[in-house]
């Protein structure tokens, strides 16, 4: 059954997006990794001296500003390279490649940096940590590190690999990723590279190396979420988990080529979110995409983009190739990262155009990660405009700091539940310059990414959420809890249930079951159709979230 339907979804999906428009979704993964090795993103200049170092800050500034300009929501940055970090630390050496020699420092701190400037940007930035390769054998990093350990690095080839399968391993990557998570205001801890490597002889069972890889993600785990539990932990699987019934992975995948569990890793409450390489295209894609979705255990995925395929130097995929990827992700519910930032940024094929102008047209938040913390944070008492300034009273959230979202429109009360009525996130402070012919609303974000309800800036019958233009139809709703859509009996041959708003856009689609799982929409007034392979529709009914 699971293979007919995997078969039927990619079908239904490809042909979909044939003709698709972008659907515009509030809460959504975002991401771009910013690769700093060898400076193939960032830097372009080394920072010998005061004015080096002020260009080289300019340069990250002046790719966060594009990244904010097409809506990205989360940098992905790299902080341990190669055996050494982009940040002064205690345990390993300056990154070689910002100031043109490992262990010089570039007279700043690039991680701290980084992680100010996406906060003024509203984007979250996530430390990118290189986990078990550390570099050429005889580079100056690698050398310092096999000193430090020498039974624990083992050469293959003229490169140098920490030995997953002992115990210092784990040990040595949990006081770096402690040493981040202590030390700086970071959104997210994200591993790569967290397997056997490819060419690694493993000599004991596949079960046993998947425990030995397990163990470092609960060590690394437990290092991160006793100092700060709202920072979001992550990892950047290979992106075919595993063969499929009817699709072979062609011996490169997650858990039987490299001992990488990270389906279970998500079900087993072990990490937050996912970004799986999915660097593929068409049946190497489509039905790994779904595979993904269907065993999300209702955490985070957002599927890896090879957006470096689109370059003539290396697979020259055209655009339509990516298009079509995006359209699939976001129909099935799925975020998406771009690899690499340059490739994005530099407009290659107009994928940059594409995003910023047609797809990712509007902001959208990063997902909350309810099952650490569900409670969400109060509305502001107060919110008011004088002029071209919005200000609100502050919220307290306990844990950290509180966030805010602003939403604005020409009608009041402004429809926060509208993705295009987003105009600021995760702002730090409480005021903001306001358009005096708009219409303002506030909420409180917490540190888990949960979002409270909308405070507005004119007194209104109620303060809502809901669509202010969205009546309920004169018709008996659909039962649901907020959480799960019961769905009436009837519909049991269709293949597939579609969601769609009172404006006619269909924002979501399903397997066909008997009761829906509909925690991730947004609250408003929504249609239930039907969807038969052959791709006619039926309604089913109305339904209010």
């Amino acid at each position: 059954m699971k293979k007919i339907l995997s078969i039927l979804i990619v079908t239904f999906l490809t042909a979909l997006t044939a003709t698709a428009q972008p659907t515009v979704v509030k809460t959504e993964m975002r991401a771009v990794w910013l690769t700093i090795i060898g400076g193939i993103d960032w830097p372009r200049t080394e920072a010998q001296n005061e004015s080096s170092m002020r260009k080289q800050q300019q340069e990250l500034c002046h790719i966060l500003d594009e990244l904010k300009a097409a809506n990205i929501n989360c940098v992905l940055m790299h902080t341990r390279v190669r055996a050494s970090v982009v940040y002064p630390s205690q345990i390993e050496p300056w990154y070689e490649f910002l100031a043109g020699k490992c262990g010089r420092s570039p007279g700043y701190d690039p991680l701290q940096f980084c992680i100010d400037e996406c906060h003024k940007r509203g984007m979250e930035c996530h430390a990118w940590v290189v986990t078990i390769p550390v570099g050429k054998w005889n580079s100056a990093a690698t050398k310092q590190l096999r000193q430090k350990m020498p039974k624990n690095i083992v050469k293959i080839g003229d490169e140098g690999f920490m030995n997953p399968e002992r115990p210092e391993t784990a040990d040595y990557l949990a006081r770096i990723c402690r040493e981040i998570t202590e030390r700086y205001d970071i959104d997210g801890i994200h591993l790569d590279y967290i397997r056997y490597p490819e060419n690694w002889k493993i000599k004991v069972s596949r079960e046993e190396g998947r425990r030995h890889i397990t163990h470092i993600v609960k060590v690394i785990r437990q290092a991160v979420k006793s100092v700060k539990p709202w920072v979001m932990y992550s990892c950047s699987p290979i992106g075919k988990f595993d063969d499929l019934p009817r699709y072979n992975s062609r011996g490169w995948n997650a858990y039987t080529k490299v001992c990488q569990d990270a389906q279970g890793w998500l079900r087993d409450g072990l990490m937050d979110a996912l970004f799986p390489m999915m660097y593929f295209k068409g049946d190497h894609f489509y039905p790994f995409a779904v595979d993904w979705q269907q065993h999300d255990s209702k955490r985070i995925v957002a599927g890896g983009l090879g957006t470096y395929m689109l370059d003539r130097g290396q697979q020259n995929w055209p655009l339509d190739v990516m298009k079509r990827e995006m359209y699939v992700l976001r129909s099935l519910g799925i975020g998406h990262a771009h690899f690499r930032s340059k490739f994005f940024t530099d407009n290659t094929k107009g994928i940059y155009d594409f995003s910023k102008e047609e797809f990712d047209r509007y902001p959208a938040l990063v997902p909350p990660m309810t099952w650490e913390h569900a409670e969400a944070p109060d509305a502001p008492a107060t919110v008011s405009k004088e002029g071209n300034i919005l200000t609100w009273s502050a919220v307290t959230t306990g844990e950290s700091y509180t966030l805010y979202n602003i939403y604005a429109s020409k009608t009041t009360p402004v429809n926060t539940a509208d993705a295009r009525n987003l105009v600021a996130t995760r702002v730090m402070n409480t005021t903001w310059q306001a358009d005096p012919s708009m219409h303002y609303a506030v909420t409180a974000i917490d540190r888990y990414g949960n979002e409270g309800p909308a405070r507005q800036d004119v007194a209104t019958s109620a303060e809502i959420d809901l669509p202010s233009t969205t009546q309920a139809p004169n018709v008996e709703l659909l039962h649901s809890d907020g959480n799960y859509l019961t769905i009436p009996s009837g519909h049991e041959n269709n293949s597939y249930l579609a969601v769609e708003t009172m404006q006619g856009t269909i924002i979501a689609t399903y397997p066909n079951t008997q009761r829906l799982d509909i925690s991730k929409l947004p609250k408003g007034f929504y249609l239930l159709k039907t969807l038969q392979e052959q791709g006619i529709a039926r309604r089913v009914g109305y339904f209010m979230k």
